[in-house]
């Protein structure tokens, strides 16, 4: 029993040294992935457009 009173003790004192991010902080971060994630799909798209296009008039 002392080595779970021990262990929770630990882990509140951890718990209570993490810094969790603000509402700013992840708007901020999900906008940056989702403008990542937009341009590399599209990059993505135009390539194999283009592959597909350079395949096709090849066969």
């Amino acid at each position: 029993m002392e080595k779970l009173k021990s262990y929770y003790q630990a882990a509140k004192i951890e718990l209570s040294k993490v810094i969790f991010p603000t509402k700013d902080q992840i708007r901020n971060a999900f906008i940056s992935v989702f403008v990542v994630v937009t341009v590399v799909s599209l990059f993505l798209a135009i390539v194999d457009m283009i592959m597909s296009y350079t395949l096709s008039t090849v066969i």
